[in-house]
């Protein structure tokens, strides 16, 4: 039937659909209102809510920076005077403690070196003991020259004609001369001890080189490159020229470095002495490392400062090259009021929004200002005091003024 032959008009149905939507409302408001009379009515309709008590707790603001770990030191062990290799005592990955022999040198010309000291020192001995010899000869003679010469003068002296004037001219030269070969025969003396001296310092320095072919482990530590094998024929160490052939690569492993770039804002918190955790992925382990020097200057092109972490490694689990995040705390609030962070819907800087459970068990919203944050929780500078409960986990599931049965839980137990 088409509206035009129809009782009622087009406008008379509009009216009445106008009038049937807000008794349709109703009813249903009505029936929530039922609904939700009885849900408080019966406690077992009641939803119920994993909520956390607001605690005072340390909180502290950390810095987590990736690096790498590098030897404590490493070096090039280059040979002091040159040589072939005549005994290798080490290869890839041999551990040596400090005073190892780690190689051997064949330097034959040294060798004959050192005879040659040691016959030129045997020789300067015996020239000193001749040099004794002829000092004490000296010293005789010119004792008896002297006795002499002074006899005479005296007897001139008491009795003038019995000593001929010639013979007195004759003793007073033997005198003189014998007076001056003594003071040559101490000269004499003195140059073969010096003598002496030299051939021995000779002997000694030679001594001295030829104890450098026996290469020997500064400090304790693992040998991670080989550089030259037996028959190699190592240069003197001692030139700048970096082409110097070396016998290895040397690194202090027993303790490791890290070095880290620590941000220009973290550096007041910086300590030297201060035990750090640093997180080995590789390992899926933890070790304990301490701040153990910093650069004292920030970089101006990276805005950081050169940070040190030396990290025990005496079981040698640990290898240079290996990456670690350092876990660096830098500031501490003590007794600070804090939440999980599920516990928190964030709403920008330094603000947040929680959900409230009341003594009464009623959802209420709650603006919160929030400080320090760490990987668990967060520390509440206001909005909340010591004790309230908070409901943890999803908020939207709730509606501010419903009522709920809070039921306590850990937030550890809930990560």
């Amino acid at each position: 039937m088409s509206s035009r032959n129809s009782p009622f008009g087009r406008g008379h149905w509009l009216a009445l659909l106008a009038l049937a939507v807000p008794l349709v409302l109703a009813g249903l408001l009505a029936g929530c209102t039922r609904s939700r009379e009885v849900q408080a009515d019966n406690p077992s309709n009641t939803p119920v809510a994993s909520v956390v008590k607001v605690t005072p707790q340390d909180v502290t603001e950390r810095l987590e920076i990736a690096s790498e770990f590098q030897p404590f030191q490493e070096i090039n062990v280059y040979a002091k005077v040159s040589g072939y290799v005549q005994k290798l005592n080490i290869d890839w990955g041999t551990h040596v403690r400090q005073g190892d022999v780690m190689a051997i040198l064949e330097i034959p010309e040294l060798q004959q070196q050192l005879q040659l000291d040691v016959a030129t020192l045997h020789r300067s001995e015996h020239d000193l003991k001749r040099a004794h010899e002829e000092l004490n000869r000296a010293q005789s003679a010119y004792t008896v020259a002297h006795l002499t010469y002074t006899r005479l003068a005296d007897v001139q002296k008491a009795r003038p004609e019995l000593v001929a004037q010639q013979d007195i001219d004759v003793a007073q030269g033997k005198d003189q001369e014998a007076s001056a070969a003594l003071s040559g025969a101490r000269a004499g003396l003195s140059a073969s001890e010096q003598a002496v001296v030299a051939s021995q310092a000779a002997l000694d320095k030679d001594k001295a080189l030829f104890a450098y072919a026996r290469i020997t482990a500064p400090f304790d530590g693992v040998v991670t490159e080989m550089d030259a094998f037996t028959g190699a024929l190592l240069p003197a160490g001692t030139s700048s020229n970096k082409g110097d052939l070396a016998l290895c690569k040397l690194s202090q492993n027993n303790v490791l470095r890290l070095v880290i770039p620590v941000p220009e804002r973290a550096v007041p918190g910086v300590l030297i002495g201060e035990k750090v955790d640093v997180n080995v992925s590789v390992l899926n382990r933890t070790f304990e490392g301490k701040i153990a020097r910093v650069s004292g200057l920030i970089d101006m092109d990276t805005r950081t400062m050169h940070t040190e972490v030396q990290v025990p490694n005496t079981n040698y689990q640990l290898v240079p090259g290996m990456y670690a995040t350092v876990d660096l705390p830098l500031r501490t609030v003590h007794n600070a009021l804090t939440l999980p962070l599920q516990a928190v819907q964030m709403a920008g800087s330094g603000r947040g929004i929680v959900l409230v459970v009341t003594p009464e068990n009623k959802v209420v919203r709650r603006d919160v200002t929030l400080g320090l944050e760490t990987a668990n929780s967060v520390q509440l500078l206001s909005g909340l005091a010591a004790g309230e409960t908070v409901i943890f986990g999803e908020q939207a599931q709730y509606r501010v003024g419903e009522i709920v049965r809070p039921k306590l839980v850990s937030a550890e137990k809930m990560e």
